[in-house]
């Protein structure tokens, strides 16, 4: 007499012990539904497996979230840094951006203080090199963790604003939330400086300036750490 196919053991899909599956369904999710929906149980259902075996892979959604982003940075290639201690920041602040800007939602779980303690390894190459090349610029090591800490927030901040513009994009009329038109046509006495740009506003403040923005920003930190 033939076997039963459920003796000894489960039929169906096995179990998925893999991490690189695991974060790549994690991936998906997060694509679909934003990582704010994203839980342990529905990835343990898009995997097919229970979530107790998920959790002999990660501790809880953090840990999750912080693999993924690690996963991520290794995936990004260190670029030819130049020789000058500020180009360098200035060139590690643009990659970090840029990094960020094609997985806003990683800014969003990293925008809290502390943050650089929970990341893998493979991340922190970047923090390494801003500080250093503060240290070297003439900056104490105390003011190397300022000028690391006010980039970031410059970075962060710069990500999340765009990010949350573009969510809100109309694609009618093209004008995200409204920007372009914001101060259009406006002529008030009392908004001399406003009125004179309103019709421009949306162009203006659109334009990725961010790399000239950084510089501005590590220059004057810089100078205020070492004058």
């Amino acid at each position: 007499m033939p076997r039963s196919s459920t003796a000894g053991g489960q039929t169906g899909r096995p179990p998925v012990t893999s991490r690189a599956e695991i974060l790549a369904a994690a991936r998906r999710l997060i694509d679909q539904n934003g990582w704010e929906k994203l839980t342990i149980r529905g990835l343990a259902g898009e995997l097919g497996i229970g979530a107790t075996t998920l959790y002999h892979h990660v501790r809880n959604k953090e840990d999750l979230l912080l693999l993924l982003i690690t996963e991520y940075a290794l995936q990004i290639p260190r670029p030819e840094l130049p020789a000058e201690p500020r180009d360098r920041i200035v060139a590690v602040g643009v990659l970090i951006h840029d990094a960020l800007a094609a997985w806003p939602w990683a800014a969003e779980v990293l925008a809290t203080d502390g943050f650089i303690a929970r990341i893998g390894d493979p991340a922190l190459w970047v923090v390494e090199t801003i500080l250093a090349g503060a240290v070297d610029h003439g900056c104490t090591p105390a003011q190397a963790v300022l000028v690391f800490r006010n980039i970031w927030y410059y970075t962060v901040g710069e990500i999340l604003v765009r990010a949350n513009t573009a969510q809100h994009h109309r694609p009618e009329t093209e004008d995200p939330a409204g920007y372009n038109t914001a101060f259009r046509g406006l002529q008030n006495p009392d908004l001399p400086y406003l009125s004179a740009v309103a019709d421009q506003w949306g162009e203006i403040a659109q334009a990725n300036t961010f790399p000239q923005g950084l510089s501005a920003v590590v220059d004057g930190l810089l100078a205020q750490a070492t004058s």
